[in-house]
C-alpha cells in the first residue's frame, strides 16, 4: 500500500472507531491480519465453545481452522454435509456460545454496525446470548453512513454471497441486485446496531487491510 492510501487508511478507521466508542462500543484498532488473528486466539483463550457467524474474513483469517486445532469446540452451521436440523441445533448453540465470532456486512463512520441477513442467526447472536461476541471488520466494510452501508450490501456484497452459497436468485446469476421476490432470497434482515447494546459484551475489531466481502 502505498503511503497516501495507508494515511487515508489509518484516518477512515480512526474515524469510526471515535465514532464507535460513543457509541459505547470496545474497540481494536489492528494494523494487519496478524494483529487481529492474535487479538482473536488470545480473547478465545478461556472460551470452551466458538460460535462462527458465516464470516467470509474470520474464513481468511484461518481462525476456524486454528480454534479447532486449539481444541476449542467449534460451532459452525455451514459446515458441508449437515442436516438441517443440524445446522438449526448449531445456530441455537451459537446463540448461548461462550465466544461468537463475526463478520459484519459494513461499518458507518457514525459508528453503527450495518448488516442484512437471510436467517437471522447471526444478528441474533450478535445483539444478545454469547458471553462474548468479537466483529470483525477489513477496512473495506467502512460506509459514510446508515443508507451508504445498506446500498453497499445490496449491490457489492449480496449478490457474491448467493453465489457462493449456490442460492437460486437473480443476483447469484447476474451479479447485480434487483430487489428480487425469489424464495431463495438471502435478504430478508436489515439489522442496524445503533448503539452496543446494553447486556452484551461486544468488542469490535477494525483491520486496515481488506477482509472478506
Amino acid at each position: 500500500m502505498n503511503p497516501w492510501a495507508t494515511w487515508e487508511t489509518e484516518k477512515q478507521l480512526g474515524k469510526a472507531a471515535a465514532a464507535l466508542q460513543r457509541n459505547e462500543f470496545a474497540v481494536v484498532v489492528c494494523a494487519d491480519r496478524a494483529q487481529a488473528v492474535a487479538h482473536l486466539l488470545a480473547a478465545a483463550e478461556s472460551a470452551n465453545t466458538v460460535g462462527f457467524g458465516g464470516s467470509v474474513s474470520l474464513v481468511e483469517l484461518g481462525l476456524p481452522q486454528r480454534l479447532a486445532e486449539a481444541g476449542k469446540e467449534c460451532l459452525i452451521h455451514g459446515a458441508p454435509d449437515l442436516t438441517l436440523d443440524q445446522r438449526l441445533e448449531i445456530m441455537r448453540r451459537q446463540l448461548t456460545c461462550d465466544l461468537f465470532l463475526t463478520g459484519t456486512n459494513a461499518v458507518t463512520l457514525d459508528g453503527k454496525l450495518v448488516n442484512i441477513d437471510a436467517t437471522g442467526n447471526r444478528v441474533g447472536a450478535m445483539a444478545f446470548g454469547p458471553k462474548q461476541v468479537m466483529v470483525v471488520a477489513g477496512v473495506n466494510k467502512l460506509a459514510a453512513d446508515e443508507q451508504t452501508a445498506i446500498a453497499r450490501v445490496r449491490s457489492w456484497v449480496a449478490p457474491p454471497n448467493a453465489h457462493r452459497l449456490g442460492v437460486q436468485t437473480p443476483c447469484a446469476e447476474t451479479g447485480f441486485c434487483v430487489d428480487c421476490g425469489s424464495p431463495q432470497r438471502i435478504c430478508r434482515i436489515v439489522h442496524v446496531m445503533e448503539k452496543k447494546p446494553r447486556l452484551t459484551n461486544l468488542t469490535v475489531l477494525l483491520v486496515a487491510e481488506a477482509l472478506g466481502l
